[in-house]
């Protein structure tokens, strides 16, 4: 199948990624409200004059995304909603979109880019590792169901 990696910017991007997380994570994970309320944040907080995203284009339907925004600390950029939907997987799509990330902090005089995930998300944490990112600390919580455990990765530049 032929695939796309372009920026974020067409009418509809910024709601398909709330609508795919939303529906995707629910199917998968049972993750309800909660979750598709911080994604619909998180994509209303995107500003493309400080960060950058990117839709991933599969056989030229919207299949996955990720953003790349300031960090939390000076010199740290943090990549943020990764997806790649299930139809998609198994392509490289993922790892493609995590090296745009990285490739733009690079480019943006980042010195590391920074993550959160859920150690649920096994295909995800194998490309951050493939990427370079090294995990930093982990903890559980219960932010949308019982028996996660959180994760923050980093990678230096």
């Amino acid at each position: 199948m032929d695939s796309e990696i372009r920026p974020l910017g067409r009418p509809g991007d910024l709601g398909w990624v709330v609508m795919a997380h939303g529906e995707a994570y629910a199917e998968q994970y049972g993750w309800g409200h909660d979750f598709e309320a911080l994604v619909a944040r998180i994509a209303a907080d995107y500003d493309p004059k400080t960060g950058a995203a990117w839709i991933a284009e599969v056989g030229g339907e919207r299949a996955g995304c990720v953003f790349c925004v300031p960090g939390d600390d000076e010199g740290t950029a943090k990549l943020r909603v990764l997806l790649v939907l299930p139809s998609a997987r198994g392509h490289g799509v993922g790892a493609r979109l995590v090296d745009r990330c990285v490739e733009w902090a690079r480019a943006s005089g980042y010195e590391r880019v920074s993550l959160w995930t859920n150690s649920v998300l096994g295909s995800a944490r194998r490309i951050y590792e493939a990427a370079g990112f090294t995990l930093v600390d982990e903890e559980p919580h219960t932010m949308f169901g019982e028996g996660l455990v959180g994760q923050n990765w980093l990678r230096e530049l």
